[in-house]
């Protein structure tokens, strides 16, 4: 192996890198969808309202997600 490459730091960058650049926007659209539930099909009516289960779920990836992000000011803050 190269002397230059750092393993060890390559495969966290690698997986902060997928988390954050897709993790983070997939739970995004988790929450969104899970307040927006799909409305039947062949039905006639208004929209189909989240329920309890959908405001848990939402609720729960908004919260990782705003952690993530004062997670990710307090490092860059700390090491600023």
């Amino acid at each position: 192996m190269n002397s230059w490459i750092n393993l060890n730091a390559l495969w966290k960058i690698i997986v902060v890198g997928l988390l954050a650049g897709a993790g983070l926007p997939a739970l995004f659209a988790i929450g969104v969808r899970a307040l927006n539930p799909p409305s039947p099909t062949g039905g006639a009516g208004g929209r189909p309202a989240a329920g309890p289960l959908g405001y848990t779920v939402a609720g729960v990836c908004f919260a990782v997600l705003l952690a993530a992000i004062g997670w990710g000011i307090f490092i860059i803050v700390n090491h600023g």
